[in-house]
């Protein structure tokens, strides 16, 4: 994934800027922050029936999965780890009590993983249930603890979230005061822009969300959330799952104004649905220390040696044999063709739309609702339209400040769910940037030996007895699993990386039994009777006329005259290495060396005697 942290560029990474829009790289500002606020009662380590987990185990196990995948994903994000209702209290200035800081709001390490795990390691948890669930329960406490990590760091934060993972919906026992003060405490970190989910767990008789936490939790951000919200955790994979969606805020590629006509805008989003996984660069270090080797560029002048200020230094292009000076306003003026922007051109049918015209990965466009009141409507009655005309609309797009122009398209896709009423496509439009004229070019198609029609049929079995449902989620990049694997052993002293299955590798055994003798009729309708796939093709000599070694190439000789006229006219230098020396053969000349210039030396000396 691609790292969300702000950086600035500057004018010499603006020729990366194609690259950047490609690989979905987020430039904003802040960092993301997420709080585990964890119940540690009695009640949550008690373990499922058949061996299940217990409710505890479960939440630790998707404390260490966000963990690890932070330190992937965005290790600039901050994390912490917060207990509540425990017998210890550990938090700073120890202002609350049964409140227990386990990790801090900092970036995660090998070191908290490996801490999360000794939580979880144990048998039977007994030890941790023990030390953590035997203390007053102050849901109130535990959430202004929180409110002053929040309030500790010093750092722009962009998001906040916290997340509350219980099995109990009446944490207080109908504490009236108690609840009144955790309401209230909540209702003030919302105001602060936290955002408050709440994980609940299988608890033996239903977890009832309106007793008490409706008035806790931060509304939906989207109304597809409203139903997910009132279903149980009981499984792992269930509790990863909700967690995973919701831990990375949506953040947008650029905000733009989608202009449909004179004073007519619309606010949008572009987002990136889907970006390539890479290997993150190596970092340099220090040998001594270890630490992060920090560069850090100066300009100086090359006749006086001294250091060029920015001010000082300025740009130039040759252009009829004139160096054209420019200031750095200049420059910048050259490269802004126009603001920031979606342009509306016209619309055109969806068959004018042809494959070859995918030039870079698509975006998605939505619109935003909080930029300029009444963008969701517009923005739904274009969306509709172009559906029931099929028609897309053809734009251009200046994404930002000094970026090149493009024309997109604007491609519809409505909204789609399944049996449950959960959203699996969301509506919005699909922007396909097209290529310029310069772009596409005339192939001249290659020549092969066209195939009969036995040979067709007998590819065609082959290929319907191999069609499978293709699904990107279901195949992983064996390189970077293998790469994080070895990482996470170094990091967290493993005595060896965990094994990776290569998804990709064919299934062998499988394939032999679906085509059965159908790859034997193909070879025999293919190839020749004497054809041997696993014997290496005989090298092809090169004859005499084609210039190859085929036979060994006669001798070059040179007369003296024409030696002599070489000689005269300065041209020796043009006779071949090979014909210099069987010339010194010819005279009974002894060169120093056997280059061409050494050769030219003695046979000029030769000859001018």
């Amino acid at each position: 994934m691609a790292e969300w942290n702000a950086y600035y560029r500057n004018e010499d990474e603006e020729e990366e800027q194609e690259e950047g829009e490609q690989s979905g790289v987020y430039r904003v500002t802040g960092r993301d922050s997420l709080v585990f606020l964890v119940d540690a009662s009695k009640e949550m380590f008690i373990k499922g029936e058949d061996g299940q987990p217990s409710n505890f185990d479960m939440t630790m196990q998707v404390v260490r999965s966000v963990y690890t995948s932070k330190i992937i994903s965005s290790y600039r994000d901050l994390v912490a780890l917060v207990f509540y209702g425990t017998a210890q209290s550990k938090n700073p200035r120890n202002s609350f009590k049964h409140v227990y800081v386990y990790h801090d709001l900092d970036e995660p390490g090998a070191k908290r993983v490996q801490e999360v795990d000794a939580l979880r390691e144990s048998k039977d948890a007994q030890p941790a249930a023990k030390t953590m669930g035997s203390g007053e329960t102050s849901l109130g406490d535990a959430l202004w603890c929180c409110a002053n990590l929040y309030s500790d760091i010093k750092l722009r934060l962009s998001h906040k979230r916290l997340m509350i993972f219980t099995c109990r919906d009446e944490p207080h026992g109908g504490d009236s005061v108690k609840d009144r003060q955790a309401r209230t405490k909540a209702g003030d970190l919302k105001e602060t822009g936290v955002v408050i989910d709440l994980m609940h767990l299988m608890k033996p008789g239903g977890f009832d969300v309106s007793l008490y936490f409706r008035d806790i939790v931060s509304p939906p951000e989207d109304e597809s959330e409203l139903g997910l919200q009132l279903e149980l955790c009981d499984k792992l994979e269930d509790l990863q799952k909700r967690v995973r969606a919701k831990e990375q805020k949506k953040r947008t590629l650029a905000r733009l104004n989608l202009c449909l006509g004179e004073g007519l805008n619309v606010a949008v989003g572009m987002y990136a649905t889907a970006v390539t996984a890479r290997k993150p660069a190596a970092i340099k270090l220090y040998r001594e220390t270890n630490e992060e080797v920090r560069s850090k560029t100066r300009t100086f002048h090359t006749q006086t040696g001294s250091l060029l200020l920015p001010s000082e230094i300025k740009k130039a292009q040759v252009y009829g044999k004139k160096q054209i000076v420019m200031e750095k306003d200049e420059v910048d003026a050259i490269k802004k063709f126009d603001d920031p922007g979606l342009f509306l051109m016209g619309f055109k049918p969806m068959e004018k739309l042809k494959l070859h015209h995918h030039i870079r990965p698509a975006v998605f466009l939505y619109p935003e609702e909080d930029e300029v009141k009444g963008s969701a409507c517009l923005f739904s009655a274009l969306l509709k339209k172009c559906s029931e005309k099929n028609v897309f609309a053809l734009c251009r797009c200046i994404p930002r400040r000094n970026y090149p122009p493009r024309f997109v398209a604007l491609v519809p896709q409505q909204e789609e769910v399944d049996e449950g009423k959960v959203q699996i496509t969301p509506p919005g439009f699909n922007v396909l940037y097209l290529p310029y004229a310069d772009d596409i070019r005339t192939l001249d198609s290659p020549r092969y030996p066209s195939a009969s029609q036995l040979q067709v049929d007998k590819m065609k079995a082959i290929a319907s007895k191999l069609r499978f449902k293709y699904r990107s989620d279901a195949f992983e990049n064996p390189v970077i699993q293998t790469h994080y694997r070895n990482l996470e052993a170094l990091a967290l002293d493993m005595v060896a990386p965990e094994n990776i299955e290569d998804l990709i590798m064919p299934k062998a055994d499988q394939i032999d039994n679906r085509l059965g003798p159908l790859v034997q009729d193909f070879k025999d309708v293919v190839y020749p009777d004497d054809y041997n796939p696993d014997s290496k093709p005989t090298a092809k000599r090169k004859t005499a006329d084609a210039g190859g070694a085929g036979e060994k190439r006669p001798k070059v000789e040179v007369t003296e005259d024409e030696l002599r006229n070489h000689l005269q006219k300065g041209t020796l230098g043009k006779l071949t290495v090979p014909v210099l020396k069987e010339a010194c053969k010819q005279f009974g000349v002894r060169a120093t060396g056997t280059k061409k210039q050494e050769l030219i030396d003695a046979l000029t000396t030769r000859l001018g005697s």
